[in-house]
């Protein structure tokens, strides 16, 4: 797919984002969050991206989305406010199309002319494609909490991925 669009959300796109991640909250251990969010839950979430001052972006053709990226602060502390939790979610359908390199490697740009200095993924396991992102991205392992999260009747891994920007 070389004629997609990356760029920023807009709040018009939380519908198309609330259905991309309802999948992967029905059908997968990939995200922790075990009911499906709600256009109108993801709305404020896309604004609370914008209002610490960090990408939301999604890839596009027309007016069909195929995913999204975005940045959170990694933590609440000041100290804190040059590290960035990344995130990137695809269409179940457009997995495996250079989407996903595509959409983060323009987030992580993003952040950079951001001075941020450190971003962050968390991965639970095993996700192997997105641990090979992540990786083809300049991440590297830096962490591996065992069994911090509990869904569909099994304990879940979580690894961490860091990546220096600057």
């Amino acid at each position: 797919m070389t004629d997609v669009t990356i760029r920023p959300a807009v709040e018009t796109d939380a519908a198309a984002i609330a259905a991309i991640y309802a999948h992967y909250v029905r059908e997968t251990t990939i995200t922790f969050e075990e009911d499906a969010v709600t256009p109108g839950d993801m709305g404020p979430r896309m604004a609370a991206v914008a209002a610490a001052g960090l990408p939301w972006l999604v890839v596009s053709r027309g007016p069909d989305v195929y995913g999204y990226a975005y940045a959170t602060p990694w933590r609440p502390r000041t100290a804190y406010r040059f590290s960035a939790e990344t995130t990137v979610y695809l269409a179940h359908d457009a997995v495996g199309r250079g989407l996903g390199t595509r959409v983060y490697t323009d987030l992580l740009a993003r952040l950079t002319d951001l001075g941020l200095h450190v971003a962050l993924g968390g991965i639970a396991l095993p996700n192997a494609a997105s641990v090979a992102l992540h990786e083809s991205c300049g991440f590297r392992k830096v962490a591996h909490l065992s069994e911090v999260g509990f869904k569909f009747g099994r304990w879940v891994d979580v690894g961490y991925w860091q990546r220096a920007l600057a």
